[in-house]
Formats: structure tokens, C-alpha cells, sequence
């Protein structure tokens, strides 16, 4: 006797219940209307209303997670699609996937293969220009998302800032030729020189272009699974390089801790006359400590400036502060209704504005 895994029905009913809401025919139809770019606000409105459209609920914190890497991702599609065009099969494998989840639905698959057919009757008639000025706007709109997929740092696509690279590697896009070569002509339109030049990549002949039928090799590799094992975006990408970090000594850091020292209380900076290699925080309060730090701390940091931090306040900064504390208790004691004052405040400020 054969028996259905309960988790595996839980997680279809899931995935049709989402896929049906999705692609159902008003929400579709609106969302393909000639109209301006959703903001951040609403296209997290509507993924958290589409992802409750199920029997799974999410908190908030883990569907902010969710919109990120939603965004993340598919920031990195755009960002290194061949060509702007490539933008339709990106999308068509997105809809190949999700038409694979539901494929023991026909009524799902059929609601699938619908909104594609529409997609494709939309775009199929948009020019290059019309496809760039899609990217460029998408661009736009992501870029101020940087958050960081441990993905894409593992596979080196990302830059510890959040960052993605540009590839200087792989096929160039469907009709193009490869970089590296000037050829000259005259004004007959006969060639009369060629050179060549450096690129800076390791760039090859385009592959054939995918597929913009219902169904098809789409051939890039974009838009699928990423979390699939041999993560097909990295096929024909170059590795990138690491990112440089900044050694020369930062200036502002020393001036920077002595305003914290004078803050704190009182400093004394000691220099090694012609030595510059660097400094050193001197937080301890008797010179046995700081003895048995220097021996800890070897040769070499006895050679760096050192600022003594005494942790203690003396005795004219502690009467300055208790000066001012003395100056903010009288002011409250004047005041009979504090919180009643500071709104009085607020308000005449907002007035003011």
C-alpha cells in the first residue's frame, strides 16, 4: 500500500494556491498595463499578500528577508543579461520553473501557459530600444539595494559591499562580434586597415539565441534555479577580482581618538621622534599594568605613538560637569509640567515650518 507523504501534499497545495493567485487572470492583466514602476513599498505589499495567499505565513522580519533576496537576485539577472532583449527569456525561464512545480495541476498549468501567451503578445513587438529603456529603468529602481546573498559571495559574483561585478569574460551577446578588432573605411565603404586592441577579458563568439516561443531552449542559463549545484550563472563568468583594500595610514583616526580622550578625560601623547609606523590606546590605569602590557605586546608596538587614556576624569573636568548637571537640575525644578513644555515646543516649532 502505497501512502502520500503529508509534507509533499502540504507544500503542492502551497504552491498552487500562490501560482493560481499569481498568475490569475485580473491580477495579470493589470499588471500588464502601460503604467508607471511600482515602488518598494507596494511590490513588498503585494508579495507579502501573494505569499499569504496560501496556508503559509511568514512574520515580518522573515518577509523583509524574503523581499531582499527577491530583489537581490533578480537585480543580478538584469544587471548581467547579455542584452536587453535577454530580459524576455529571463522572465520565460521563471515561467518555465514555475510551470515545472505545478506540472500535477493541469488547471494551474493551464493558467500558466495562458499569462505567457499574454507576456508574449505584449513584448514580442517591442523594439531594442524599448527593451533598453526597460533595463535602464529597472536599474534604477535597484539601485540603492545592496544587500549582501551569501550565494553571491560564495560564488565571488558579489563584493563584500554589495556590489555586483561586470563580467569581463564569456560569449558577447547574439549578434555581436568580439571585441578586439578597428577596421577602417573609406568613403566607398571599402575596408582599408585593420588593428587590433586589447580587451581586458576573454571574450568568444555568441552562442545561439534561446528561444522566444512558449516553449524552448531559452540557452541562458539566467532565471533559473540558482541554488542549483553547479550554479549555472557562473558557466560564463569570469572570477572576479578581489576588492582592494586601502593600506595607507588613515589620518583622521589618530585625531579622531585624541577628541575621544579629551572627552574622556585627561591625554598625554608620547612620540617616538622619527617613527611614524602607527599607534596605540593606552587604556590602563597604573604603570605596572602598562609595563606588563608592553612586555605582552613585544618590540614592535613600543615603536607607535602611544595615547594614554586615563579612564578617571581629573579634577577640574569632573567640577565642569557637575557645573553643567547643576545647570540642567535647575531648569527642571523652574519647569512644573516638563512633558507639557517640551510639546508646547514641538508644536510652536511645527507652526513655524
Amino acid at each position: 500500500m502505497v501512502t502520500s507523504n503529508p509534507i509533499h501534499s502540504e507544500k503542492s497545495k502551497i504552491l498552487n494556491d500562490i501560482v493560481w493567485t499569481m498568475f490569475s487572470k485580473p491580477f495579470m492583466d493589470e499588471l500588464l498595463k502601460p503604467q508607471q514602476l511600482y515602488s518598494h513599498r507596494t511590490l513588498k505589499t503585494v508579495l507579502t499578500r501573494l505569499a499569504h495567499s496560501s496556508i503559509m505565513r511568514l512574520n515580518p522580519a522573515s518577509m523583509d528577508r524574503l523581499y531582499e533576496l527577491m530583489i537581490m537576485a533578480f537585480k543580478y539577472q538584469v544587471f548581467v543579461c547579455p542584452r536587453p532583449k535577454d530580459l524576455l527569456l529571463i522572465s520565460y525561464n521563471h515561467i518555465d520553473a514555475i510551470r515545472e512545480l505545478v506540472k500535477d495541476t493541469p488547471a494551474v498549468v493551464n493558467q500558466v501557459d495562458e499569462t505567457h501567451r499574454k507576456i508574449i503578445e505584449v513584448y514580442a513587438s517591442s523594439s531594442e530600444g524599448e527593451f533598453q529603456l526597460l533595463r535602464q529603468t529597472l536599474l534604477i529602481f535597484f539601485q540603492d539595494m545592496h544587500v549582501r546573498v551569501s550565494l553571491f559571495l560564495k560564488s565571488q559574483v558579489q563584493n563584500p559591499n554589495g556590489r555586483f561585478a561586470l563580467l569581463t569574460s564569456g560569449p558577447v551577446p547574439h549578434r555581436v562580434d568580439v571585441p578586439g578588432l578597428i577596421r577602417t573605411f573609406n568613403s566607398k565603404g571599402r575596408e582599408v586597415r585593420r588593428s587590433e586592441f586589447p580587451t581586458g577579458g576573454s571574450y568568444t563568439s555568441p552562442i545561439r539565441e534561446g528561444s522566444f516561443e512558449l516553449h524552448g531552449d531559452r540557452v541562458i542559463r539566467l532565471g533559473t534555479n540558482m541554488y542549483n549545484v553547479n550554479h549555472p550563472e557562473e558557466t560564463h563568468t569570469s572570477k572576479v577580482p578581489s576588492v582592494k583594500t586601502d593600506d595607507a595610514p588613515n589620518l583622521l583616526a589618530k585625531e579622531e581618538l585624541n577628541l575621544l580622550a579629551r572627552l574622556m578625560g585627561s591625554m598625554k601623547a608620547e612620540n617616538v621622534p622619527g617613527v611614524e609606523t602607527g599607534f596605540r590606546i593606552s587604556l590602563f590605569t597604573t604603570d605596572q599594568e602598562e609595563e606588563e602590557a608592553e612586555a605582552s605586546g613585544g618590540a614592535e608596538e613600543s615603536l607607535c605613538g602611544v595615547i594614554n587614556i586615563q579612564a578617571m576624569q581629573d579634577e577640574q573636568a569632573a567640577t565642569e560637569l557637575a557645573r553643567i548637571a547643576g545647570q540642567f537640575a535647575e531648569r527642571e525644578e523652574e519647569s512644573d509640567n516638563p512633558s507639557s513644555s517640551k510639546g508646547d515646543d514641538l508644536l510652536a516649532m511645527m507652526d513655524d515650518l
